[in-house]
């Protein structure tokens, strides 16, 4: 069993996408998704229902504690943790199951973002891919692991509200080899069209100055945390 776990919030667009892109990627093991519905005040939680998915309903705004949740109630021996506005397929089931299979501890895969976005943000992109996944630490998107090495590490740290993949990579590497999978994801640029370039700056240059204690809260974290959404899917490479 392998169990997909999606934390969602005000994700009607997005959602039904990234469902489907699962479920062609399970393609015919036995898996589970279960959707994290946490907070929404759209049509989300009824979307993953339709959808035949496991809904969780939390209320705590906060990304860690959303994975946490869906893990609490996965029943997969791998862990799979889909962000809701990103799409995956079979390449990054079997590469997982295999880098697992192989000793690894866990891992994530690299990232391409879907629609149009500004050239500079693509330049910004390919820059900070390439030396944050040279650091060889997983986006938080797409990661998975084992329910095992989940449970010794704890999950994901529910103090931090950004850069919570950060300390979760740190965690697996401890265990074993940390596997980044070439194959990207596809996950939503709506942050890069929906935000102007000095809001974009503005939040990046406030992170930088302040550093890991600006996680610890959502005040000032409004590019995460406000929800902005886009009114038609651009998520399609």
């Amino acid at each position: 069993m392998i169990s997909f776990i999606v934390p969602a919030y005000n994700e009607e667009l997005e959602l039904p996408r990234t469902i489907e892109s699962i479920r062609a990627a399970a393609k015919d093991r036995q898996h589970e998704i279960i959707v994290v519905d946490d907070a929404s005040t759209d049509r989300t939680a009824a979307i993953a229902r339709q959808a035949d998915t496991r809904l969780i309903s939390i209320n705590r705004r906060q990304i860690a504690a959303a994975r946490n949740a869906g893990a609490g109630a996965a029943s997969g021996d791998i862990l799979f943790f889909v962000d809701a506005d990103t799409q995956v397929n079979d390449k990054h089931v079997i590469g997982a199951i295999a880098a697992l299979e192989h000793g690894c501890s866990g891992g994530g895969a690299r990232v391409a973002v879907g629609g149009w976005i500004p050239f500079w943000t693509r330049l910004f992109i390919s820059a900070f891919s390439t030396i944050y996944f040279g650091l060889n630490f997983g986006a938080g998107a797409f990661l998975f692991t084992s329910r095992k090495n989940f449970a010794i590490i704890g999950g994901f740290d529910e103090t931090l509200f950004i850069g919570e993949e950060v300390y979760f990579s740190l965690a697996l590497r401890k265990l074993g080899r940390f596997r980044v999978l070439r194959e990207p994801i596809i996950t939503s640029g709506r942050k890069l069209r929906l935000y102007s370039t000095s809001e974009i700056l503005r939040h990046s240059f406030r992170v930088i100055i302040n550093g890991p204690r600006i996680g610890r809260s959502r005040k000032g974290l409004e590019i995460w945390y406000d929800g902005r959404r886009e009114t038609t899917s651009t998520s399609a490479p």
